[in-house]
């Protein structure tokens, strides 16, 4: 059963709870305050603005060696009838408690001391940041354990449930192959704050702002995102409050994962509640990208596979042209021209929606096929584009057969009222053998994915060749590879990054700078600046990026950069 079918068993996860603040491990002030200590009358002579430290477990020792047998997160309780004499030895008490990790030292009146604890003890935890409490009238420490730890346990038993809970959601959300939408939905539902997945070059993919205005959240984004540089693949950005973990699979990193949250510092040793939703989250995307979802008639998806294995190398020479030959469209002894076509960009539909609109698509592109009387295989490429492989004969004439493919398209797409089908038709250099077949499927699938970053509206022709897109189209057709956004980041991240935390705007200076053919005087003019300024700015540019700006290589490196900046940037 799909993630889109009957009401009864829809989203079967929305039932798991929130977890935006899960119960946490006690702190010390929260121990202070519980009634079992509170008897004892507790005094803070130490270390009081660490109270805050979660309290993983309670120990009772007289031990001067007590720190070799604990493990980290303790609060100590003693009477004090074995601590050292001196100071030394004191100091020495202290410093390996701090360094094994305990969280509090908490000493009873009535044994060894009776109203004041020695000076050197004091003033040691003072010095180290170690919370000293006395307690002024004995209490049963069993009591004191019991009433801390049934906090430390029901604090882990909520922690085990809350993942347990993420695991059983997004487990069914990638056996279900759940769209990017849907699964940044739930982590945004269960953590309570708006989620974006971004690229490498920190453009917007996909988020969903849990109840935020869009413009608020998305407002300079990219500027935003690049001063958020946590360490290590997962981690916390208190200036901004974010949460930041990477996405990728087989070693491919390809975005970033952010839960943004409100400004401020965890509590010591305390990983963000939110940690594990995250990754979890990040890893059901990586695997879900790795999935591909086809709903097709049994004639589209036989041409469909046919076309892929032509990609793929997946089926020989001799394979491709028999189960064409089978399916009624010969290849052999034909001119093969590859076809590709895509819509314009815009919102994407919903799942259920997208893949109504490919079959409507590809089944139109069929039509227009055989309105054309051409003989082709078509078939769905991927989610958003159809391709085809039309075989002509000796007596069609290239051009006005892709000619009459293109007007009975733009017509049946009008006269089914489905003139939001219509395509950019890219075409590949024709071939004349199966061998070459890939050649030209390919070639079209280049100008097809370059030709959209053109305006709609801007060509007379039907449809697009290589030699009418250039670098720009090329660069836009690269823009969601990992490689070309790290070229971008490696060529400009330094500058851009200085543009984001200073608002400075040295990246466009550049821009003006190599558009004027690296005229200092123009591009000075150019940016409305006087030349000593203009001329300031571009030493600070060249500063940044640690280049010479004189050198050819090195500016024309900066360039393409930048015009890959542009196609990245949707």
């Amino acid at each position: 059963m799909g993630l889109h079918d009957s009401p009864d068993t829809l989203l079967p996860w929305l039932s798991a709870p929130p977890i935006r603040r899960p119960t946490v491990l006690p702190t010390v002030a929260r121990v202070l305050d519980l009634d079992v200590m509170r008897r004892g009358l507790p005094q803070v002579v130490a270390g009081g603005d660490r109270l805050e430290r979660p309290v993983r477990w309670v120990h009772v020792s007289e031990l001067p060696d007590v720190a070799g047998v604990l493990q980290g997160g303790e609060l100590v309780l003693t009477t004090g009838i074995a601590l050292p004499e001196d100071r030394e030895g004191l100091a020495r008490y202290v410093r390996e408690l701090v360094e094994v990790g305990a969280v509090g030292l908490v000493v009873e009146f009535g044994r060894r001391y009776f109203d004041s604890l020695p000076r050197a003890l004091v003033h040691a935890a003072e010095q180290r940041g170690l919370p000293l409490i006395v307690l002024r009238r004995e209490l049963r420490f069993v009591a004191v354990t019991e009433a801390v730890h049934a906090l430390v346990v029901n604090a882990q038993l909520e922690q085990l449930r809350a993942s347990e809970a993420v695991h059983q959601v997004f487990n069914e959300l990638a056996v279900e192959g759940a769209e990017p939408g849907e699964v940044l939905r739930q982590i945004a539902r269960m953590a309570g704050a708006p989620v974006v997945l971004e690229n490498l070059s920190h453009q917007v993919l996909a988020h969903d702002p849990a109840g935020r205005t869009e413009d608020e959240l998305l407002d300079q984004w990219e500027r935003r995102s690049r001063a958020v540089r946590p360490p290590g693949r997962t981690g916390h950005d208190p200036r901004s409050g974010w949460l930041v973990t990477t996405v990728g699979a087989r070693g491919e990193d390809w975005g970033r994962l952010v839960l943004v949250d409100e400004p401020g510092e965890l509590p010591d040793q305390a990983a963000h509640p939110c940690q594990m939703l995250l990754e979890r989250g990040a890893a059901t995307l990586a695997l879900n990208r790795l999935l591909v979802r086809d709903r097709e008639s049994l004639e589209r998806q036989t041409h469909r596979t046919l076309l892929s294995g032509i990609l793929t190398h997946a089926l020989t020479v001799s394979e491709v042209a028999l189960r064409a030959q089978a399916l009624g469209v010969p290849l052999e002894s034909r001119r093969l021209v590859g076809v590709v076509l895509r819509r314009r960009g815009g919102a994407l539909p919903a799942a259920l929606e997208a893949q109504a609109r490919l079959r409507d698509f590809t089944e139109l592109a069929a039509t227009a096929a055989r309105a054309s009387r051409l003989s082709a295989l078509v078939g769905a490429l991927d989610d958003e584009g159809v391709g085809l492989l039309i075989a002509l004969g000796s007596q069609q004439e290239e051009h006005a057969a892709l000619e009459a493919f293109a007007a009975a398209l733009r017509r049946l797409a009008a006269d089914s009222g489905k003139e939001h089908l219509e395509p950019v038709v890219a075409v590949g250099s024709s071939v004349g053998s199966v061998r070459d077949a890939r050649r030209t499927l390919m070639e079209a699938t280049q100008v097809a994915d370059a030709a959209l970053h053109d305006a709609p509206g801007t060509r007379a022709a039907a449809y697009y060749r290589l030699p009418d897109v250039r670098l720009r189209g090329l660069l836009h057709l690269l823009r969601d590879d990992a490689r070309l956004q790290t070229y971008v980041e490696r060529e400009l991240g330094p500058l851009l990054a200085h543009d984001a935390e200073q608002g400075s705007q040295l990246v466009q200076l550049l821009r003006v700078y190599l558009e004027q053919g690296r005229n200092k005087s123009a591009a000075a003019d150019a940016a409305h600046l006087s030349r000593p300024s203009f001329y300031d700015r571009l030493r600070k540019v060249e500063r940044i990026l640690a280049v010479d700006l004189d050198q050819v290589e090195s500016c024309l490196s900066l360039h393409v950069a930048l015009l890959a900046l542009d196609a990245v940037r949707r």
